[in-house]
């Protein structure tokens, strides 16, 4: 709900304050005074129209989801529009994009002044018609969620089956790359560690001629071995440290001998290429044996795929047959209450002056997760799309006032751009009440001329305009008398408009 409106520098509109309660609200005044300029300012804020205002601001107390849009909800969110250079939208101080605005706005706004049909989406009547089957059989919620969980599992095995038949047809290919790849690994035998190892040992090979020249000049170090042991025991000095010394030398002397390395320098390369040639394709030894692994199972998928696609087959039949069973569970119990949601809707289009309406279900040859059944519309024999701007908003009433009675639910923000325009006093009352009962689930604005709608407000503001001035001021009791007098006799009040409005006001 908007519980408050801000607005600025909107053509003759200096400022623009009002503080509102829920229920119907409703914006009256002579022609030209302002009231569109007014309604356009609150929706541009919603990004739905375009606006010459600077500066609008609504706080709303509703929950929303913002968090899919980026944006941190509050406890009062302020949706607010900023006309400079360009046109900027703000939630809750943080930026939002048109377009997301207007996609977010259309999840909790109404506009009726626009030809739009989501209303009448197939998915709206089916919940309808599924809603008065529920109230009657409690088992059917139990029957439509089988149906859900049946069609969720039957496209799964499809997509399934389809897979297998797509490798089917590529198979012998697939086959073989799997195999090469198969062959090469095993032929190469790798093993973790083995890459690094060779590499040290072909390091050392390449030094051999040099390691073994220095090694034959240093040997002769030991030639002296005894002669400094002798000299250090004539200066009794400990010749521990001096004979441990020279065993570790001798040692490292020892292992310096190339001899132990009987194998071809050459083999030594061709497993390094090999081993380099996994490494770059695999990334990594360790890598190359996953790929031989997953390949090994790879290959027996294939060659046991027309064993899997016989049982695919299988189950994809039994799943039809129960998805199918299912679905027709669901189409009978909303053939049922066609002329149930038919009557409703009727009996809130004779209120609002229309003729009938006629449903008709249709079975598609596609199933969805909805069923085969399509809801066909027409008004007096005319299809929707055929219907004018104003046959069209007046059902889109009929239908959300049925989808609250039924539902007995309903949540958000109508806008009504003079519904009432053009009719009788008697049909301004009928949709007058449409819209009073309306205003228990929704917060409804309205621009009317006439006195029936206007007597059925919650929030009654007056537009007025004093030479380019425009003002807008919220009509207590008494004011509102006085302007419903105007609306019937114009501004010369008689004192039988006056007892007319006074009558339409106790009568609200």
């Amino acid at each position: 709900m908007i519980s408050r409106i801000l607005m600025k520098e909107n053509l003759g509109f200096k400022e623009a304050n009002l503080e509102l309660s829920g229920g119907l609200t409703v914006f009256s005044g002579l022609s030209g005074a302002g009231k569109s300029v007014l309604f356009s300012g609150i929706l541009a804020a919603f990004a739905l129209c375009e606006s010459e205002a600077k500066f609008v601001e609504l706080e709303l107390d509703d929950k929303i989801d913002l968090e899919s849009f980026g944006i941190e909800a509050e406890e009062e969110n302020v949706f607010k529009m900023l006309k400079e250079k360009s046109t900027k939208y703000f939630i809750n101080n943080q930026s939002i994009a048109k377009k997301s605005l207007q996609n977010l706005s259309k999840t909790f706004v109404k506009y009726l002044s626009v030809k739009d049909s989501n209303e009448f989406s197939n998915e709206k009547f089916l919940e309808l018609l599924d809603a008065l089957e529920c109230a009657k059989n409690p088992k059917f919620k139990q029957e439509k969620e089988n149906f859900i969980q049946t069609f969720k599992d039957y496209n799964e095995a499809f997509l399934k089956l389809s897979e297998i038949l797509d490798e089917e047809k590529r198979v012998e290919e697939l086959k073989e790359v799997a195999l090469a790849q198969i062959e090469k690994i095993s032929s190469i035998n790798p093993k973790p560690g083995e890459y690094e190892e060779l590499l040290k040992l072909k390091k050392r090979l390449s030094k051999q001629d040099k390691i073994e020249e220095a090694w034959a000049k240093a040997n002769g170090i030991f030639e002296y071995e005894k002669a400094v042991l002798d000299a250090l025991n004539l200066s009794e000095v400990d010749t521990n440290f001096f004979s441990e010394c020279f065993n570790e030398l001798r040692i490292v002397a020892q292992s310096q001998n190339f001899d132990e390395f009987d194998f071809d320098i050459e083999e030594l390369l061709d497993r390094i290429s090999d081993l380099s040639y996994l490494i770059k394709r695999y990334e990594s030894i360790e890598g190359a044996l996953e790929t031989l692994e997953l390949k090994k199972k790879e290959l027996s998928h294939y060659e046991n795929l027309s064993f899997e696609k016989k049982e695919l087959e299988l189950l994809n039949r039994n799943l039809k047959e129960k998805l199918e069973k299912e679905a027709q569970i669901l189409s009978k119990a909303r053939v049922r209450n066609l002329s149930t949601l038919e009557d409703f809707l009727n009996n809130y289009l004779a209120k609002l002056y229309m003729g009938n309406l006629k449903l008709e279900c249709v079975k598609n040859e596609k199933m969805s997760s909805l069923g085969q059944d399509e809801i066909k519309l027409s008004v007096s024999e005319t299809k929707l799309k055929n219907l004018s701007s104003g046959e069209l908003n007046r059902l889109r009433l009929a239908f959300i006032a049925t989808e609250s009675k039924i539902l007995n639910a309903g949540q958000g923000i109508i806008f009504l751009d003079e519904i009432d325009a053009n009719l009788s006093g008697k049909e301004a009352m009928s949709i007058a009440k449409v819209l009073d009962e309306l205003s228990r689930f929704y917060q409804i604005f309205a621009i009317s001329h006439l006195p029936q709608l206007s007597s059925k407000a919650h929030n009654h503001f007056l537009v007025e305009k004093n030479g380019t001035q425009s003002r807008v001021k919220k009509l207590e009791k008494e004011e509102r008398v006085k302007e419903l007098a105007r609306m019937v006799s114009g501004e010369k009040i008689s004192d039988e408009a006056l007892k007319f409005a006074k009558t339409l006001f106790e009568l609200s």
